[in-house]
């Protein structure tokens, strides 16, 4: 017995990694120089460059990793190295479309030209509302005009006089008659020298003054005239036609020079081939309303609750909506989005009620997202963020493999159509950068074909990175930086030491460092804490490992409950003494912040049968995938080492012991077989052990995680009721590697109170929890009497024999 455990202990020397503060190149905290360089993600770097820096379709980069490994601080610290980079960024700006309003044109012009575009059409609107009206005021203006009214009025006068000649040669007159509120000419007959209208001439009848005769005469002459006077009219008509587009033809003419020369200025000054067609379109506008430039009288009394007519709605031909605005940009635009809400990220068309309570939009409300805002540049999304919100996974992949963006109303976008309104797409050429984990990349993947399509770099970031000198003098330089940064205490050696060691024992391996930062930077915080409270100069190990135990304690709340449980009997777990068929196993609970381990019994009951052996976590649905595997195996290790030369003729009943809730992973396998062998044989297996590890069907003993925590874990409730120098836990020899066991743990082993051993086989297992050695096969097949196995064989071929008598006996 003496000679495993001596054969199998781990020393204490191999229990935690320590680093030696004489190996610290420095002598004090001031020689380490801040850095603020990416540390241990050469291959998410690499990954990152390709992405950023590849021209063609598709290469986006979807960043995978847990978070606290620098995702974001990474790309944000790789993509500075962009930010001087030279790009030809546009300014984009939205115009009025004369033919059709509710596609309004786009124009995209060099950066900075968008502001300087809207203050010149700006002015240019101010100019022609001060000169216009000037130009129609002028003298020379007025007498141009007053020459053309005298031109025509003496034309029309001409027109009528002669005609007014004729009428009276035939004995009529043309008067101005009221017809409800106007007034239009008409031709009477003249009566002793005197107009007459015909409603007259019925009492001069009857009064004999006229005859019938005369009458009708008078009513044929009239309808003669009338039908000249109807021409006359018409050609009063036109000449008033032509009068009026004599003064149109005098006020283009006048203000043709002011027009064309802003418009010379405006096109001159931005070279933009649809800027040329808009300002020949807005000209010939101006032109064709010049009457809109003149003083306008008084505007009536607004109405409550109304809205007055505003002089950008009247004039919206010259709005500019600089949309995307990149007069302040230097070099490659890098936006961070961290609300991914659909015009977020795609823009939208803004809505107000007019004056009559009824909806509408216009060019001028056309809001730019932040893909347009990064076109030209880079555009960071979170993954899980990005495809929650609604419509905007969809609208993202198909504008990314579309390379346009049309902006479109939110409820366009998501609901259905809310607006008339459809500007011309915008063309992208921008990277987006998503950051996720490694499960939404696979979902995405798997389930959606664009995803490949746009989406063609994935860059990893690991969560741990190679221990060696150059990433120690990183983790010095790290915490050097965020001691300058946040003006921490400095740290003394011993205390940049614990710290490194804390990063050993996240990366859960002696050879390994973490690089989830945040957690590292968290305990740097926090040990400032401690030392300010203890107005101590320096931070040193203390404070750095109460810091570490402060958080353990603010979060071991459950791992206390289940504790308290054990010690006072409401779960059952025995830490002394030999039990037939019982182990102690060993599991993890994990949540996420803070994960413990916590020792389960497990039993097992044998007899004759066929049913081999016998998952009860399984029976009752509560075992996953991986722990039923590892059962199936157990089955495999006592065919191959049982069943050789008989039928395994055994039922074996395994279960967790007051587990209510899920059992998954195969770290209880080996616990598992020693527990059969020990309820095959008869013989006691120690409860002052815990076990753990997986086995394969050979009896080797397989590696498993957690292991810290485990012992930990079966630690704590020995130490509880009292360490009685002789328990332990057995792990598998290849965890050795990973043990960084907590400073109380290994001051009780060095004290002999406690022991961790680490097998290779399940026969070095069984040796020290029963005392009996395993036994090796000899060359007969058989085992060695006195061994375990050789008691587990026997009680096998007992149940064969039995078996056999029985099914004898049925048939007879």
């Amino acid at each position: 017995m003496k000679n495993i455990q001596k054969k199998i202990e781990v020393p204490v020397s191999k229990l935690r990694w320590r680093f030696d503060p004489s190996k610290l190149k420095i002598k004090s905290f001031d020689d380490i120089k801040p850095s603020k360089e990416i540390i241990g993600q050469e291959r998410a770097l690499r990954a990152l460059r390709l992405g950023l820096e590849m021209k063609h379709f598709g290469y986006n980069v979807f960043v995978a990793g847990f978070s606290g490994t620098g995702r974001t601080t990474t790309i944000k610290r790789l993509l500075k190295e962009f930010e001087d980079k030279k790009t030809d960024l546009s300014d984009f700006c939205y115009v009025h479309n004369f033919d059709n309003p509710d596609q309004p044109i786009l124009v995209q012009i060099k950066a900075g030209e968008g502001s300087a575009f809207k203050k010149e059409m700006t002015d240019f609107l101010d100019d022609l509302l001060r000169d216009i009206p000037a130009v129609f005021e002028s003298k020379r203006f007025q007498e141009e005009r007053k020459r053309i009214l005298e031109h025509f009025q003496s034309r029309q006068r001409t027109v009528l006089k002669e005609f007014e000649k004729k009428v009276r040669a035939k004995g009529f007159e043309v008067v101005q008659v009221q017809v409800g509120t106007t007034v239009r000419p008409d031709v009477v007959p003249v009566i002793n020298d005197a107009p007459v209208n015909f409603e007259q001439i019925d009492t001069m009848i009857q009064q004999g003054e006229i005859t019938r005769e005369r009458v009708e005469e008078l009513y044929q002459g009239r309808r003669n005239l009338e039908s000249q006077m109807e021409i006359i009219m018409r050609e009063m008509r036109n000449i008033e036609r032509k009068l009026n587009e004599s003064i149109d033809d005098l006020g283009v003419k006048s203000v043709l020079p002011i027009v064309r020369e802003h418009v010379d200025l405006i096109c001159k000054k931005f070279s933009c081939e649809k800027l040329f067609g808009f300002m020949e379109n807005l000209e010939e506008n101006i032109l064709s309303n010049l009457n809109r430039f003149n003083p306008r009288p008084p505007s009536q009394p607004v109405m409550p609750g109304e809205q007055s007519p505003s002089e950008e709605d009247e004039f919206i031909e010259f709005k500019v909506n600089v949309f995307v605005d990149n007069s302040k940009t230097e070099g490659a635009p890098i936006i961070i989005e961290t609300n991914p809400r659909y015009k977020n990220i795609f823009g939208t068309i803004e809505r107000e009620v007019d004056k009559n309570g009824v909806w509408r939009s216009n060019f001028t409300m056309i809001k730019a997202g932040s893909l347009l805002k990064a076109n030209g540049g880079y555009l960071i999304l979170n993954a899980l963020d990005t495809l929650i919100e609604p419509g905007v996974w969809q609208t993202l992949k198909r504008t990314l493999r579309n390379q346009h963006l049309e902006i479109q109303s939110v409820e366009t976008g998501v609901f259905g159509a809310s607006s008339a309104l459809k500007p011309q797409p915008i063309k992208l050429d921008v990277k987006v950068v998503m950051i996720g984990d490694a499960y939404i990349y696979s979902i995405l993947y798997d389930a959606d074909d664009d995803f490949k399509k746009v989406f063609k770099v994935r860059a990893d970031f690991d969560v741990v990175m190679e221990k060696n000198n150059s990433s120690i003098n990183n983790y010095l330089n790290f915490i050097k930086m965020i001691s300058d940064e946040e003006k921490l205490k400095s740290f003394d050696k011993s205390a940049i030491c614990e710290v490194i060691e804390y990063g050993v024992r996240l990366a859960g391996r002696q050879k390994k460092l973490s690089t989830r930062f945040n957690l590292v930077a968290n305990v740097l915080r926090e040990s400032n804490y401690w030392a300010m409270k203890d107005k101590a100069v320096m931070i040193t190990v203390k404070h750095v490992r109460k810091a570490l135990d402060e958080k353990a304690f603010r979060l071991k709340m459950i791992e206390e409950k289940i504790q308290e449980m054990i010690l006072d009997g409401t779960i059952l777990i025995d830490s002394k003494g030999s039990v037939v068929g019982q182990v102690n196993g060993l599991s993890v609970y994990d949540f996420g912040e803070y994960s413990f381990g916590k020792p389960s019994r497990i039993t097992v009951t044998t007899a004759m049968g066929k049913a081999g052996v016998i998952n009860i976590e399984r029976e009752a649905e509560l075992s996953g995938p991986t722990h039923n595997k590892g059962v199936y195996i157990l089955s495999g290790y006592l065919r191959s080492n049982y069943a050789q030369n008989k039928p395994l003729v055994m039922s074996a009943s395994v279960a967790f012991e007051q587990s209510y809730g899920g059992v998954d992973g195969d770290s209880a396998s080996s616990a598992e077989i020693y527990a059969i062998l020990s309820s095959l044989a008869g013989i006691p297996l120690r409860q002052d052990i815990a076990v753990t590890g997986s086995v394969n069907q050979r009896g080797e003993i397989q590696p498993i995680g957690g292991i810290n925590e485990k012992i930990e874990g079966f630690f704590d409730i020995c130490k509880a009721r009292g360490l009685s120098g002789k328990q332990g836990v057995l792990i598998p020899f290849q965890n050795i590697a990973d043990l960084m066991l907590m400073h109380d743990v290994i001051d009780e082993i060095k004290k002999g109170k406690f022991h961790v051993y680490a097998i290779k086989t399940i026969d070095e297992g069984i040796e020290l929890l029963t005392g009996i050695p395993g036994g090796k096969k000899l060359k007969s097949g058989e085992y060695p009497k006195g061994t375990i196995h050789h008691l587990v064989d026997e009680r096998l071929t007992e149940f064969a024999k039995r078996w056999k008598e029985i099914e004898t006996d049925e048939k007879e």
